[in-house]
């Protein structure tokens, strides 16, 4: 006698770009028992938290886009962060997934025991699962600098990641920003152009490439609506240029990697006259060690006469401003802190407990570990959506979230079918996972010789060091001998 396929109650922690294609991809593959716990008030994620002037996507926007919804309405080339929100709010309405979002609801607790997860929130909320589903991004925890000092201003201080946009910022005004990464380089021009005196305080230069960013006239977007051909050749050169390009640059290929090299040594050559100032803005590392910033607008920004580079170590805060080692007072009005966010908090800090009573901390004292990026050892059932050595250099995280979902949708497709209740990593395959993740990164620019929020505590990049296609092969099929299976 055939047996029923089995319908699963599924939480998915997060309503941002990943627990939305989530939801729409477990409702179209016939689960119904759905619930979305999204601790803020509406869907988005980072694009909901970053509302800093000029924040923006630094990958195409026809290719950041999920492949089943195309958006032929982009008004620019590179999207800016109101437009791609809005975009994920058309999304969320559209497949009408905010029917199963429970908003202002953070998860606190995750518990499994005897086949299920028990969930609670902040809304004293408890949910029973078979499947979690981890979608709480990379970049969503800020992270704000141990200056001593920092308590103590009594200007106005804020993080980029929680912009406070009642502040008045004019030509009287005296802002310092402490530091230049991705968000910096975005939001350090927009302030420099309402004519405030902007101290930018740098600790690492950063290699800028310069890619030009242009509008979507009225007729392009009528015609990309009326012809979608038009719309996927976009997303498809996109896709082709960073996976071909950007991808292989980073991960050692040796002719994109010395173009890459080239077109950001030669950007700041051509871009920064005063040959001082150039000096101060080149990194002392190979290009790609960090995130490479694409990016036109910083280098004609830090040199206008209201804008000042400091790159002398920053002593201490004080009431009014910051002591550099050179005890040079800056008199500030404004501090904007671009410190980057924890990128190795993931789903913590909620209490996420799994067989035998393990707290993540506990499991993850030693090292941030998990096989295929997704899978733990100890915690049944449960899927780290873009966890460690998931991100790869400069391409589309949806692109790799739909790989992702995939791959989930196939083993919760077993379980349905009966083959087994419960499914987790063995600690062998995590271990093998991460030599082989290891291995690879040994040629890649991610060990050039450069702090950045790619390594972990012992210095190992948590990317992904092979191209995108042997990630997506590798993805294809979820590999049954590398997961312990049980059935009640």
């Amino acid at each position: 006698m055939t047996q029923v396929k089995r319908n699963p109650a599924v939480v998915i922690i997060g309503a941002g770009m990943t627990g939305i294609l989530m939801a729409i991809k477990l409702r179209q593959a016939g689960i119904t028992d759905i619930v979305v716990l999204e601790k803020k008030g509406s869907v988005g994620g980072t694009w909901r938290e970053n509302t800093y002037p000029g924040a923006a996507c630094d990958v195409p926007a026809h290719m950041y886009t999920y492949s089943f919804e195309p958006n032929p309405n982009w008004s620019r080339f590179f999207a800016h962060g109101p437009e791609i929100k809005q975009y994920f709010e058309h999304v969320a309405d559209k497949y009408e997934v905010k029917r199963d979002i429970r908003f202002n609801e953070a998860v606190t607790d995750a518990h499994y025991a005897n086949g299920k997860w028990t969930v609670k929130t902040s809304q004293q909320q408890t949910y029973i699962a078979d499947f979690i589903v981890c979608a709480t991004g990379i970049l969503h925890h800020p992270q704000f600098p141990d200056i001593p000092g920092l308590a103590d201003f009594k200007g106005t201080t804020f993080h980029t990641a929680q912009w406070n946009h009642d502040v008045d910022i004019s030509a009287s005004t005296r802002v310092g920003v402490i530091g230049t990464g991705s968000t910096a380089a975005q939001a350090i021009p927009e302030l420099i152009n309402t004519g405030a005196k902007v101290s930018v305080f740098q600790r690492t230069p950063q290699w800028l490439m310069h890619l030009p960013d242009f509008t979507f006239s009225k007729t392009s977007r009528k015609l990309m609506a009326r012809f979608p051909i038009i719309t996927k050749i976009h997303r498809n050169t996109g896709k082709f240029f960073l996976e071909h390009f950007f991808t292989k640059a980073v991960t050692g290929h040796f002719i994109q990697k010395h173009v890459l090299n080239f077109l950001c040594k030669a950007n700041l050559r051509l871009s920064i006259q005063d040959q001082t100032l150039r000096e101060k803005l080149r990194p002392h590392y190979q290009v790609g060690c960090k995130r490479v910033i694409i990016n036109t607008t910083f280098y004609k920004a830090i040199q206008k006469p209201n804008a000042e580079l400091i790159t002398e170590a920053i002593e201490r805060i004080t009431a009014t401003g910051i002591i550099t080692k050179d005890g040079k007072h800056h008199d500030l009005d404004v501090l904007v802190l671009s410190t980057g966010f924890n990128a190795f908090n993931f789903m913590r800090p909620m209490n996420l407990i799994g067989r035998n009573n393990l707290h993540i901390d506990k499991a993850w004292a030693h090292k941030i570990k998990a096989y295929r990026s997704m899978l733990l050892s100890d915690y049944p059932n449960f899927f780290l959506m873009l966890g460690p050595n998931t991100p790869i250099g400069n391409f589309s995280v949806i692109a790799m979230s739909e790989v992702q979902t995939d791959y989930v949708i196939k083993l919760i497709d077993k379980w349905r079918e009966h083959q087994f209740d419960e499914f987790e990593a063995k600690q062998q395959a995590i271990d093998d996972f991460n030599a082989y993740v290891k291995e690879g990164l040994k040629g890649t620019s991610w060990v050039g010789g450069c702090q950045s929020w790619y390594l972990d505590a012992d210095g190992d990049p948590i990317l992904w060091p092979y191209t995108w296609q042997r990630w997506v092969d590798e993805m294809k099929q979820p590999q049954m001998e590398h997961l312990n299976t049980r059935s009640f």
